[in-house]
């Protein structure tokens, strides 16, 4: 079974960026990190064993005992800023520059007084700190989602992970269901996810199946399985080498292997390893049948 690796794969910038921010933190003990630092089960694990607090990801308002509390990738509302500046808190700020990018989007079209739509996933962490901003807004999630609206004056951002097309779709569906509304669309799909899904798209044409390293809540992860699927390309999700199962692959005989943007690049490795080593196991057990 041969492995090929997608060009564009794993951890972007902006991930690299928050690890090395706690990598800094002198006392670990003193800080909570708000949330998940990146959508990342073995990363948690080590941050944990570091020393760091963590907020579940669905109650951040929840009451934080520590002095320090760290801003993950995700980003957080001026709200939500401003609540934990009023608990004394001081903040170690590690948001993506992109998603960063996407707030000020979203209230750039606030001012002009646009009922913002934003495209996205609802509940997502990053989208909810998003719109806690915002005054009047809908998250669409898919195209066939997108309605008739009373404002005739629209905004639309979307959630940086978001696939281009998805994005396209719905602009273009917002316009033909309010013809009479004024529409601004401000593209904010970061260019690391692009690239790593234009480069599945590519990938799926070389390979049998595909395996997708990454976190069960990564939402680009999710959407590099998604999209292999919808080439007809059989995809399995892992967030590690443990959870290969080797019967997936007996009728397999080119693998292609990505990963999410919060995919640590030691856990692709490991995955590559232990797919070569299924090979190994195959090709030993078509011998032994053979003799």
């Amino acid at each position: 079974m041969k492995v090929i690796r997608a060009e564009e794969m794993g951890m972007c910038f902006g991930v690299r960026d928050a690890l090395r921010a706690t990598q800094s933190v002198r006392d670990p003990t003193l800080v909570t990190i708000h949330g998940e630092l990146v959508h990342n089960p073995r990363v948690a694990r080590q941050l944990r064993e570091a020393g760091f607090r963590q907020s579940r990801e669905d109650s951040r308002d929840a009451a934080v005992l520590t002095p320090l509390v760290l801003i993950t990738a995700h980003g957080v509302s001026n709200a939500e800023r401003q609540r934990l500046a009023a608990a004394n808190k001081a903040l170690i700020d590690t948001t993506c520059p992109l998603v960063r990018r996407a707030h000020d989007a979203a209230q750039a079209l606030r001012a002009e007084g646009r009922h913002v739509l934003l495209v996205g996933k609802a509940g997502h962490v990053e989208v909810r700190g998003i719109v806690e901003d915002l005054d009047s807004y809908d998250v669409i999630e898919a195209p066939d989602e997108v309605g008739c609206y009373e404002s005739r004056r629209l905004g639309i951002v979307c959630q940086t992970t978001m696939p281009p097309d998805v994005v396209a779709d719905v602009c273009a569906r917002v316009r033909r269901r309010n013809p009479l509304a004024d529409v601004r669309v401000i593209d904010t799909v970061c260019r690391p996810t692009e690239l790593r899904q234009r480069s599945v798209l590519d990938l799926v044409r070389r390979v049998d199946a595909v395996v997708v390293v990454g976190g069960r809540n990564s939402n680009n992860t999710r959407w590099l399985v998604k999209v292999c699927r919808e080439q007809r390309t059989p995809a399995l999700h892992v967030e590690s080498a443990e959870d290969l199962d080797p019967a997936w692959f007996a009728d397999v005989r080119t693998v292609g292997l990505t990963a999410g943007t919060s995919t640590l690049d030691e856990t692709i490795d490991e995955v590559h390893r232990a797919l070569e080593r299924i090979d190994s196991s195959q090709a030993a057990n078509l011998e032994r049948h053979a003799g």
